[in-house]
């Protein structure tokens, strides 16, 4: 024990000791330099010293004392450290902590200290040394290549020109040095261009540039830094050679497209006049819209003659001289005719061809007023200028060869020959007028009316009023027994010759002649029947400058503006638009051509601007398919048509129009979709037409209250061969008129049928619709019986079709399950022949329900049963079989059960029948074909 404690006793001193001791020997602290300037390579972890990082102790080389531990770093953020390499030596290394990127920091400046390991192993009492600056710098790496600045550079040049700098193209370079930064030269890649540039990036021609030679250029550029690292993308240089500046019209179109129904759509949307700094004093700008060669002079409506007379509201009662053949207008079928524009009917004349209009058609007394009016296009004839050219002419039929009154070209001179006869005027009075104009000879349209009111005549030329500038006087012709023929195209002259012939041929275009006795066209309705529907127009004219003048001509083909102000020329001339208002406009290109004349200051014209042409283009409109719908197949009674109203043909006709609308196709699909959208437009005429013989007026016609027209812009024609139902209007209008047209016949035993087709038309025919072929059957009254017993013995042949206009009733006689006499007392009362089909159907299934009904013939007077308001059709032509003989005692029960019903129900079912009854549907069928029925056949019939 006691050497124990003696050995603890050495442990404490010793330890004492030593701590003395330590605190003796770390006496000194590390030293280090006072400042170090370093590199570091951007992307690189090491940094080059100078001087190297080294710490020196003088307490070396005591352990612990003398030997270096650390060095530590203080700044914010220096993303650097510092490590021992050798303890002894004191030697060190400075590293990166974390990438060092030039282009964020170019150099770092941070404190740096060094420690010793102390006076033992533990580390205390550790010193350290003074603080040193480090100073880093960091070395770039040529890491970007140049880039553009602009993604495109463009420029504009007049031509004939050197040019020191066309414009200056700039690169730059995202690396942190002068050296990978600085671009040091520009370079032209595309070849053989007349182009240089220099260092700066200034580009010029090297030689003098030429508009009509080139209009542009497209030049890559690329660039290069001091390294001679090349730009990854180069850049194009976009140079446009402008010609000599020459006063004219701008940013126009050549081609302008109208989709038909949108409404106006403006010609000149960013044209302006580029006048080159010249002063002007006034501006005046002609815009004409060139449609000759669209249809009659531009766009109209392509009706006919008298659809578009009732339209306009023009008098009834002309006569069309110039209709489409047809079996009573067969007079031009003679006459070449020109049908291909958009269904208008247009007849040519080349000096051989005339017509002679039948005496039915011509009118009688054309009395002191009346109205001549004709679409003509006429061009002068070299060499036949001394020869009269006949348009219309009523002369002697035989005999003689006098021109009662006549309308003729001479000289490219308008003349109308108007003769009295003696019991109506017995003086000299005025017979020829004359009239010079300039569109009797110009190869265009015109639309003449001669409006007379005897003693004056006057002239309308494109709803223009003209006056004669000659008149002359003759005596009136005296009375004769001869009679007159009316041509046209021609002179008939029928007397005073060897042989007939016609005389003073037309050489020409016409369309729409038609003559009016009677009464004069006001000038309302002219403008109204020559008018286009197509013209420029401008688009907000209150926005118009107070400065601007404008005006049209009367078809606003033509639009003049005049101005002192270029910017207001400009304006307005943005604002003038193309409008066509019709619903199916004619499609194809319509010149357009815009003059300007400018004035400067004290000169009539200083500067000479080119003429814009451009065109639109109407594009085809979606050709509507127009269908009529309908009940197509009836029967009725033969009271119904000999009855003093007669039979409705169509109650239910339904007309509707549709177009197909292609919707674009989904992405990623390539097909194209179609759908039919119904639209509502004008009809122009529907016909009525008698399928087979035409009807014999002394028993049958077709009918229509004129009063029904009322209030419609409809009138009719009636004939043997069907109706005719014109004038433009909505398809509403001709569904009610259409619904009333009535069939009559007075006496009905001599006929089984008669069939009917309807067709109708928008615009004179350019769109018809399906043809709908009605058929209706006559059921001869005093046959019933025994078209009942007939179907009594065929029932495999019937065929049950409920009435249109019975279908209700029928779903609500289905619906119930208890029968009733109720049921039997409103058949009874509805129609006598629906009694007597009721009692076929009950003589066909009554065996079979007899077996099945519980009671049901307790009551005498009842009737059990489905089809109560079924009709039944039979086909009496049809060669039935014998059928097969039904059971005997099924039969008796039968006959005994009709006989007693017939004793007691005919008498009473007979004196129901009247006017008012529903009319019952037959139609016979066997294997799926229709046929016409006739009489029935009763001599195989048994009772």
């Amino acid at each position: 024990m006691e050497n124990l404690r003696i050995s603890l006793m050495l442990i404490l001193v010793t330890m004492g000791l030593r701590n003395v001791l330590a605190g003796k020997v770390n006496k000194h602290k590390p030293w280090i330099e006072t400042s170090y300037h370093g590199v570091i390579t951007e992307n690189n972890d090491t940094v080059l010293l100078d001087p190297p990082l080294m710490a020196l102790d003088k307490d070396a080389p005591v352990p612990f004392a003398g030997e270096i531990c650390a060095f530590k770093i203080h700044g914010e953020d220096a993303p650097f450290e510092a490590v021992v390499l050798n303890k002894t030596s004191g030697e060190g290394l400075l590293r990166a902590s974390s990438p060092i990127d030039c282009e964020l920091q170019k150099e770092y400046t941070f404190i740096i200290q060094a420690y010793d390991c102390g006076s033992r192993a533990s580390g205390t009492n550790w010193k350290k040394s003074h603080k040193a600056v480090v100073h880093i710098q960091v070395n770039d790496v040529n890491e970007f290549a140049p880039t553009f600045r602009e993604p495109v550079y463009k420029a504009t040049v007049t031509e004939g020109k050197i040019y020191d700098s066309i414009l200056q193209v700039e690169a730059a370079d995202e690396d942190c040095s002068p050296q990978y930064s600085q671009i040091c030269n520009y370079e032209i890649v595309t070849p053989d261009i007349p182009f240089a540039i220099d260092r700066s990036g200034n580009i010029r021609n090297t030689e003098i540039l030429s508009y009509d030679k080139e209009q542009q250029y497209k030049i890559m550029v690329t660039a290069y830094d001091c390294a001679q690292k090349k730009a990854t993308d180069d850049v194009l240089v976009r140079i446009d050679v402008k010609p000599v500046c020459k006063p004219a019209w701008q940013g126009w179109n050549k081609r302008v497209e109208y989709e038909p129904g949108t409404g106006s759509k403006p010609l000149f949307p960013t044209m302006h006049l580029e006048m080159c700094d010249g002063p002007v004093s006034s501006i005046r700008v002609t815009v004409e819209l060139q449609t000759n060669h669209i249809g009659k002079g531009c766009d109209r409506e392509t009706y006919s003659e008298k659809s578009l007379q009732k339209l306009c509201g023009a008098s009834s009662g002309s006569t069309d001289l110039l209709p489409a053949s047809s079996a009573t207008t067969n007079w031009t079928a003679t006459l070449l005719t020109d049908s291909g524009r958009d269904s208008d009917l247009i007849f040519k004349f080349d000096g051989r061809q005339a017509a002679k209009i039948p005496d039915r058609v011509v009118p009688k007394n054309l009395t002191d007023q009346f109205t001549i009016a004709t679409w003509m296009k006429h061009g002068s004839s070299p060499g036949l200028r001394a020869e009269k050219e006949t348009i219309l002419c009523n002369s002697d039929k035989t005999e003689m060869n006098r021109h009662h009154y006549a309308f003729y070209v001479h000289n490219c001179r308008l003349v109308f020959l108007l003769r009295r006869d003696f019991n109506q005027v017995d003086t000299f009075h005025p017979a020829e007028y004359h009239w010079k104009l300039e569109q009797i000879c110009d190869k265009e349209w015109h639309y003449y009316v001669i409006n007379v009111e005897f003693p004056v005549v006057t002239l309308y030329v494109d709803g223009v009023t003209y006056e004669p500038y000659l008149v002359t006087d003759d005596w009136p012709i005296h009375p004769s027994q001869i009679d007159m023929q009316l041509t046209v195209g021609a002179c008939w002259q029928g007397g005073e010759v060897i042989k007939p012939q016609f005389t003073q041929y037309f050489r020409g275009s016409l369309a729409g002649l038609t003559i009016r006795p009677g009464k004069i066209e006001s000038q309302k309705v002219i403008s109204c029947l020559q008018a286009c529907k197509e013209g420029l127009d401008i688009n907000s004219l209150e926005s118009l400058s107070q400065g601007i003048k404008f005006h049209f001509n009367p078809s606003q083909s033509t639009l003049v503006m005049e101005g002192d102000d270029i910017e207001y020329i400009n304006q307005a001339l943005r604002k003038v638009s193309y409008i066509n208002s019709r619903q199916f406009p004619t499609p194809g290109i319509r010149r357009l051509k815009t003059s300007t004349t400018v004035q400067c200051y004290g000169e009539d014209t200083c500067i000479s601007i080119l003429d814009v042409d451009a065109f639109v283009v109407v594009l085809q409109p979606s050709e509507p398919r127009i269908t009529i719908t309908g009940m197509d197949h009836f029967a009725r009674l033969d009271t119904e048509f000999e009855s003093s109203d007669g039979l409705v043909l169509f109650p239910n006709v339904r007309i509707i129009s549709t177009v197909t609308k292609t919707d674009l196709p989904p992405q990623g699909k390539a097909q194209k979709h179609g759908r039919q959208e119904e639209i509502i437009h004008n009809l122009d005429y529907c016909d009525i037409l008698v399928i087979g013989n035409e009807l014999n007026p002394d028993q049958e016609s077709l009918q229509l209250n004129r009063n029904e027209l009322h209030g419609k812009h409809l009138d009719a024609t009636n004939s043997t061969s069907g109706i005719s139902i014109y004038g433009v209007d909505t398809m509403s209008n001709y569904e009610q008129v259409l619904r009333q047209v009535r069939y009559l016949n007075w006496h009905s035993a001599g006929i089984f049928g008669r069939r009917f087709r309807l067709t109708c038309s928008e615009l004179n025919g350019r769109y018809t619709s399906n043809e709908f072929n009605l058929e209706v059957n006559v059921l001869h009254n005093s046959n019933s019986m025994e078209h009942v017993n007939h179907m009594a013995v065929q029932p495999q042949y019937f065929q049950a079709i409920p009435h249109p206009v019975m279908r209700h009733n029928v779903n609500s006689a289905h619906s119930s399950a208890i029968p009733s006499a109720a049921t039997v007392v409103i058949v009874v009362c509805i129609s006598s022949l629906l009694l007597i089909v009721v009692l076929g159907i009950y003589r066909i299934r009554v065996a079979r329900l007899h077996s099945s009904e519980s009671g049901g013939g307790a009551k005498e007077n009842q009737m059990d049963w489905d089809d109560s308001a079924l009709t039944i059709t039979v086909n009496p032509m049809e060669n039935y079989e014998e059928p097969q003989q039904a059971n005997e005692e099924s039969d008796e029960e039968e006959e005994e059960e009709e006989d007693e019903l017939e004793e007691d129900d005919i008498t009473s079912a007979e004196s129901d029948v009247s006017d008012d009854e529903e009319a019952v549907t037959m139609e016979g069928q066997r294997d799926g074909r229709r046929r016409e029925q006739l009489e029935w056949d009763n001599s195989t019939l048994r009772y």
